[in-house]
């Protein structure tokens, strides 16, 4: 039998430091830890106040499972060996994702991706691509009579992975320092390794939890079809039958599971109040004139623009329901102009770059955001969305420049903002 082939296919008091805080950075910064394979930035690691805006992926787990995409049972009698074309049906829809949107988008997605194959030793599909858009026909050489299964398979590979975010960290001799720490974000994802298509026979001895084991497994034998004289052709198989209602119904229960979240997130559940900080304060951009400034109307966005007499009160934000884990604070951004709270709007929150905007305060993830803060003596942090758990920034210094979401952040440094208090 011919060898198988392979197809490319975180109080306010403790937010901002005062400017007298004595408390410096540290004297000498630890020794780097050396990166993992496919992972260049890792937990420990000094970082900068340019970084504060950005985020790269930590692979938390990986799980590789063989998996049919394509199947046939096929009969070969005698008189039938030799070269054939058989046409397969669908058996599993496998599709690149990461993280909620159910497609790979941002160069987040990309490096975490990257990084679970490098880790694995597999060359994992990294662009968002789907095994139902592949031609279903294998062609095959029979050598041998005999009840096969003709098949397309890959590796699907799932896991979990976390976010490392650069933020102040109180070292053991009371200094601070920036390091890349993993903070509150998270998520899962799926890939799959090139194609393979092959057949197998019953009788053939093949690798455990392997690909082609995996096909043998969906084949009846011992029964009449596979054993008792059959025509050359095509041959039920129930194994497979059920097999692909089993897929069919997984992948209904997610689609199902994954509209109901973005319902939720579209209708968000009133606040009946926020518990917000006295203080407010402008987001500027580090030593320049622009601030983030509410939007006036309410299909606009949050824009950079220069606060003068008739801004009233668009560039002034209070911190609302402020929550801190594990340094990283948590907290809604209630505009003290237009009374809205900054949020992704949900039916682009799935896209990078969407623009940050504001709407009515509710319980609503896309309304909640990490802070991610600079050493004490400076008022330099990063934004990140809960939601999304894309950094936040602006393409471009410009008056009227939109702030938007990116997966990992402006590399730029222009997702480092300044907390100031008015």
């Amino acid at each position: 039998m011919r060898r198988t082939k392979t197809r490319l296919s975180r109080g306010i008091g403790a937010l901002i430091a005062t400017a007298t805080a004595t408390v410096g950075l540290a004297a000498a910064p630890a020794a780097a830890t050396p990166a993992a394979p496919g992972q260049t930035v890792q937990p420990g690691q000094t970082c900068t106040a340019a970084d504060l805006g950005r985020r790269h992926p930590v692979i938390k787990t990986t799980e590789v499972t063989p998996t049919i995409t394509h199947f046939k049972g096929w009969y070969v009698t005698q008189g039938s060996t030799g070269s054939h074309t058989v046409t397969t049906s669908t058996q599993t829809t496998i599709s690149v994702s990461v993280g909620l949107n159910g497609t790979v988008q941002g160069s987040f997605a990309v490096e975490a991706l990257g990084s679970v194959g490098a880790s694995l030793g597999l060359n994992v599909q990294v662009n968002y691509s789907s095994t139902s858009s592949e031609s279903n026909s294998v062609s095959w050489n029979f050598f041998e009579p005999g009840y096969y299964g003709l098949y397309k398979g890959t590796k699907k590979v799932t896991g979990t992975y976390g976010s490392l975010n650069c933020n102040r960290i109180q070292q053991g001799d009371g200094s601070w320092a920036l390091k890349w720490t993993e903070g509150p974000d998270s998520g899962s994802y799926t890939t799959y390794t090139a194609l393979e298509e092959g057949a197998v026979r019953c009788e053939d001895k093949v690798p455990a939890n392997s690909i082609m084991a995996k096909a043998q497994g969906l084949l009846d034998c011992g029964s009449p079809a596979a054993t008792a004289k059959h025509p050359a052709g095509p041959v039920p198989s129930a194994r497979a039958d059920q097999a692909k209602r089993d897929a069919g119904n997984a992948a209904t229960a997610a689609k199902a599971a994954q509209n109901m979240k973005a319902t939720q997130a579209a209708k968000p559940t009133p606040r009946a109040a926020l518990n917000c900080q006295p203080g407010a304060y402008k987001i500027d951009v580090p030593g320049k004139p622009l601030n983030w400034s509410a939007p006036r109307l309410a299909n606009d966005g949050i824009r950079l623009r220069q606060s003068n007499w008739t801004s009233a009160h668009l560039d002034n934000w209070r911190l609302c329901n402020v929550t801190e884990n594990n340094g990283v604070i948590e907290a809604s951004l209630w505009n003290w102009g237009n009374g809205g709270c900054a949020t992704i709007p949900a039916n682009i929150a799935n896209l990078e770059q969407a623009y940050l905007t504001t709407a009515t305060c509710g319980e609503d993830d896309l309304q909640r955001f990490y802070i991610y803060r600079d050493v004490p003596g400076s008022s330099k942090i990063g934004l990140q969305n809960k939601y999304t758990g894309s950094m936040l920034g602006h393409d471009r210094y410009a008056d009227g420049e939109l702030i938007r979401q990116y997966s990992s952040g402006r590399q730029d440094g222009t997702g480092t903002y300044t907390l100031t208090g008015v």
